[in-house]
């Protein structure tokens, strides 16, 4: 059998990544990547050429039983995402579980990571901690997570797109209360950021620019969170807005 080696590649800066990854991915019979064309600059950067396919979120079920079968009749396979850690946060986690299932071998080459990256520059406690990447994109559903975890003690580290930003800080800073917080911007790469405070105070200082780790105290007191939203609350009754304008008006009449 082959074996799939899950590689971290830098989350900006080139120069971050291991001598042992780029050992690797010059080694390998095939590299599967998020997207082809971040990875090309990666291997062009460091002169490396070699096969590359496409394993992304809407093809990952059936790439990841292809690829599962390519490691199994012999071929050597590095897996990369984006940037950082593959499998973390990322649909490379089903390749890597469906070796598991079939033993394939799957060897980690660690590098880079955003969420350790930002959680370490912080200054939040940082000897137990929750990584929750990306929030649902949608407000309720948004709002129905932070609220499962606003009495989590620990600290919290977030992932969040430029364009829902200032959304989900407003969000963490009326679900979870002004807590203090550290959002990292760019890591690494060469407008890095970043904003430390009380959430109430830095959330007017975040530029919509480039991708967000948010990192936030964990909770000091008991908080039973915000309440729900109409939405949330038809949801959680099982119901849907129709369904009650119904009961509403068949019990009047």
């Amino acid at each position: 059998m082959g074996t799939l080696f899950v590689v971290a590649t830098p989350i900006g800066n080139l120069s971050d990544i291991s001598t042992r990854a780029l050992e690797i991915l010059q080694t390998v019979d095939l590299i599967a990547c998020e997207d082809t064309r971040q990875t090309i600059k990666l291997l062009n950067h460091f002169t490396i050429q070699k096969p590359l396919t496409s394993y992304h979120e809407f093809n990952e079920e059936k790439k990841a039983a292809e690829l599962a079968d390519q490691l199994a009749e012999g071929t050597n396979v590095a897996l990369v995402s984006d940037a950082g850690v593959p499998a973390v946060s990322d649909p490379g986690y089903r390749l890597v579980r469906l070796c598991r299932l079939r033993g394939i071998s799957v060897v980690p080459i660690p590098g880079p990571n955003a969420a350790i990256t930002a959680l370490a520059a912080s200054g939040l406690p940082s000897a137990e901690f929750m990584f929750v990447g990306f929030l649902p994109a949608k407000k309720t559903a948004r709002r129905q997570k932070l609220t499962s975890i606003v009495n989590v003690t620990c600290t919290l580290i977030f992932y969040e797109a430029p364009h829902r930003i200032e959304e989900m800080l407003s969000d963490l800073l009326e679900v979870l209360g002004n807590r203090e917080t550290c959002i990292g911007r760019e890591i690494t790469k060469l407008h890095e950021e970043f904003v430390f405070g009380r959430l109430s105070e830095v959330r007017s200082k975040v530029k919509a620019l480039g991708e967000f780790v948010v990192v936030i105290g964990g909770a000091t007191e008991m908080r039973e969170g915000a309440p729900l939203t109409r939405e949330a609350a038809l949801q959680k009754l099982g119901i849907t807005r129709n369904e009650l304008y119904d009961m509403f008006f068949k019990k009047k009449t």
